[in-house]
């Protein structure tokens, strides 16, 4: 689990779904096989997905994991 003041995890959900002909949040929800629910809290920081939901939202969206999802370690320990 993510350490808040080490580990952050960021999204571009939102931009994508725009650049992707304004995809509402429900299309991508119905595409990925999640609720709409699920996409509001990832948009929002407050979800991180399993490997599986990413790699679905990221197909979803017609990019790679890391074009959605960009991850800044913490100093090593």
């Amino acid at each position: 689990m993510p350490s808040s003041n080490q580990e952050k995890l960021t999204n571009r959900i939102r931009k994508l779904r725009f650049d992707n002909g304004e995809m509402t949040q429900q299309e991508l929800a119905e595409r990925a096989g999640v609720t709409r629910q699920t996409i509001i809290a990832l948009e929002a920081g407050r979800y991180v997905p399993s490997l599986l939901l990413a790699f679905r939202l990221a197909a979803a969206l017609g990019v790679r994991v890391e074009d959605v999802f960009q991850y800044e370690a913490g100093p090593p320990q």
